[in-house]
């Protein structure tokens, strides 16, 4: 570990112990009255980490929002390269997607977005991810009726085996803490991540993977790049590219590229990358399967509703593994290459 990144670990242990006990139970919570959900107009999110599978695993929260409050508009506090950033009324965060090349741009100073959140009322403020310090300091600094914190309790742990996944602790959390205010207890299954594309989105990807393969065979995608450690060595992918292709003859392989621009298959297959995540995404959703490791290009996968196999080595499945009803994880550490294959035909079979 270099040392900036033990002064940020540092940071992190400080500013946790420091913020641990802003939640839900704390005394000036106590006081909260019935919530009213049509009187609900306005709620701020504060999720300080702009990456791309970060704001895709909003999505969830977003639409059980947009259920729960059907007159509500949603402000969302990102983390920008030189602090935070205020979005207004997105929508369901598609827009802050849309914008090419980075996911967002900064619209307010530093000093500016913390003078925001209290010259604004909202109705509604929520810390995305219990273990950000900054959206613990950001929920409680808000100018807001209700506050939650995003607490996970001995009661959601033994009632959901999945409470650990970072889209679904949030609504959990919320649909807890809403209980408690006074609204019927909601057991509706978790939404899926979801990026809305368009029908004219969803040709025009059709289109560009067309022109890329030059045949109306299925296409499977793939991503063999990942950041640091979660990336799979060359070694791995080429074997199991060698052996997709022999078992799955007809059908196409193109590969997702990052903005890197490299390939642990030495750029073998077609390949597509597209400063616009809309467009990538539209191109995966023209597509049968997509296989590929931890990364904010299989949440994206998984936000267009595709079947994704997501290749876990050193980050936790059971809290970033893609779900939607066609999606798994596999242990890349613990299986072979010869098991993702069986993997790959089980979802191919299934769908």
């Amino acid at each position: 570990m270099n040392f900036s990144k033990k002064i940020n670990q540092i940071r992190r242990t400080i500013t946790r112990s420091l913020t641990s006990k802003i939640g839900f139970s704390s005394p000036y919570q106590q006081k909260y009255k019935t919530i009213q959900p049509n009187e609900v107009k306005t709620i701020l999110l504060s999720r300080p980490n702009a990456r791309v599978g970060n704001l895709l695993l909003i999505t969830p929260l977003i639409q059980e929002l947009t259920a729960v409050f059907p007159n509500c508009t949603i402000d969302v506090l990102l983390k920008g390269s030189v602090g935070p950033v205020l979005f207004k009324n997105y929508d369901a965060i598609q827009n802050i997607i849309s914008l090419p090349g980075k996911p967002f741009k900064q619209l307010k100073t530093y000093l500016g977005v913390w003078i925001s959140l209290r010259e604004k009322h909202y109705d509604v403020a929520i810390n995305v991810d219990f273990e950000s310090s900054s959206g613990r300091l950001s929920t409680r600094f808000s100018n807001a009726t209700y506050k939650f914190f995003g607490d996970i309790n001995d009661e959601i742990k033994s009632k959901f085996t999945d409470y650990e996944h970072i889209a679904k602790y949030p609504i959990y959390s919320l649909r807890q803490s809403l209980a408690q205010l006074g609204l019927p207890e909601n057991n509706n299954p978790i939404p899926n991540l979801a990026l809305k594309l368009s029908p004219s989105e969803l040709d025009l990807g059709k289109e560009m993977l067309q022109k890329m393969v030059g045949n109306d065979q299925k296409t499977i995608c793939i991503f063999t790049y990942a950041t640091g450690e979660k990336c799979l060595s060359e070694l791995w992918w080429n074997d199991f590219y060698s052996q997709m292709k022999s078992e799955y003859p007809k059908y196409n392989i193109v590969e997702i590229l990052p903005k890197e621009n490299c390939s642990k298959i030495n750029f073998k297959a077609p390949s597509f990358y597209s400063k616009d995540l809309r467009e990538m995404g539209a191109v995966l959703a023209n597509s049968s399967i997509f296989i590929g490791a931890d990364s904010g290009i299989m949440h994206l996968a998984s936000a267009v509703h595709i079947p994704t196999i997501g290749l876990f080595s050193v980050s936790k499945s059971t809290k970033y593994q893609p779900y939607n009803t066609k999606s798994v994880s596999f242990d890349a550490e613990k299986y072979t290459v010869n098991d993702c294959i069986t993997i790959v035909k089980s979802v191919l079979t299934a769908s």
